[in-house]
């Protein structure tokens, strides 16, 4: 009985750690242009609003008129709102939702079954993303599979190493997509 609590407490100890370690891989979930937010201001009906949020990350909301969404988690949009609302409704309570991250896509293209454009509303690999794309054709070149990235430091190309990581090696190199990733599959050469 005392070897199996020890177990269950190892178990669960270990399940925490995991957790914890989940937690600081996955950034906070940002709202970007193109995705469409649920805004509820708690006893004021004519305040519920569903909004789309603009391709320049502004949002135009009711009594506020507009303010800027992109970049924000849904929690600082929320106090944004109320800030802005506390000298009509002094005691606002707001809540923000994401109802459907839209803005977050990906585009796979190249030799892939069903080359296109993917909503990313979670965590996404580019494993899971090219198994969402139907996986490689026949023509597809394993070794030449890479990630183009804009980010604010310059345009980036991580390489995929694809035979690798369906072996189970270099399991790290299946990296976390974000928002506005290519993943580019070429053709096979013939030689």
């Amino acid at each position: 009985m005392v070897r199996a609590l020890v177990l269950l407490g190892i178990f669960f100890s270990g399940l925490t750690a995991w957790q914890s370690v989940a937690a600081i891989d996955e950034p906070p979930f940002t709202i970007i242009g193109g995705d469409v937010l649920q805004i509820t201001v708690w006893k004021e009906d004519g305040l519920d609003r569903e909004v789309l949020v603009l391709p320049g990350g502004d949002i135009t909301f009711p009594l506020i008129g507009t303010i800027k969404a992109q970049g924000k988690t849904s929690a600082e949009l929320q106090a944004d709102i109320k800030f802005k609302l506390k000298e009509l409704i002094p005691d606002a309570s707001v809540t923000v939702a994401v109802k459907a991250a839209l803005g977050h896509t990906i585009n796979v293209i190249g030799q892939v079954a069903k080359p296109g454009e993917i909503v990313i509303g979670r965590r996404t690999t580019v494993m899971q993303a090219l198994s969402q794309a139907g996986g490689l054709t026949p023509f597809a070149s394993q070794s030449k599979i890479n990630v183009m990235r804009h980010g604010d430091n310059g345009d980036e190309s991580i390489k995929i190493p694809y035979a690798d990581i369906v072996s189970g090696d270099h399991l790290d190199k299946d990296i976390v997509l974000r928002s506005g990733d290519v993943v580019i599959v070429p053709t096979a050469g013939l030689f």
